[in-house]
């Protein structure tokens, strides 16, 4: 017989419980005889907790791919690019060797309107800005 260790059960006692899960383990369900000890079952309204995490909806994905858009324009325009119009912001995307995706966005802003920061921008390519 191997030594257990330091173990609060005796080896007689860890092999009693040892049978008494072999029914349960093998058969797939509870071996208890009293119905008073068989595990309560889930309520109705508890979340089911085998189909795994919950899917965002719609607007968590759109709020996640509008704050990885202003991390983004936050991360390539500089402090010094503003206030700028389109075209200053655009050379300065170039120069920090912004992602295309970034570019072209900032490409459709109006050519004539001044952005003091980058929450103006992105408000203005319609996106939602930081809350």
């Amino acid at each position: 017989m191997e030594d257990r260790g330091n173990s609060r059960l005796n080896a007689r006692r860890d092999d009693e419980m040892k049978q008494e899960l072999q029914g349960q383990l093998r058969g797939g369900g509870t071996t208890h005889a009293e119905e008073w000890r068989e595990p309560e079952p889930s309520a109705e309204d508890d979340p089911d907790v085998g189909a795994g995490p919950v899917p965002p909806d719609a607007s968590a994905r759109r709020e996640a791919a509008d704050e990885e858009f202003r991390s983004d324009l936050a991360r390539h325009l500089r402090r010094t690019a503003f206030p700028g119009h389109r075209d200053d912001l655009v050379n300065v995307l170039r120069e920090e060797n912004a992602p295309d995706g970034l570019l072209e966005a900032v490409r459709r802003l109006p050519g004539e309107e001044t952005f003091g920061n980058v929450q103006e921008v992105v408000t203005a390519l319609g996106r939602r800005p930081e809350s």
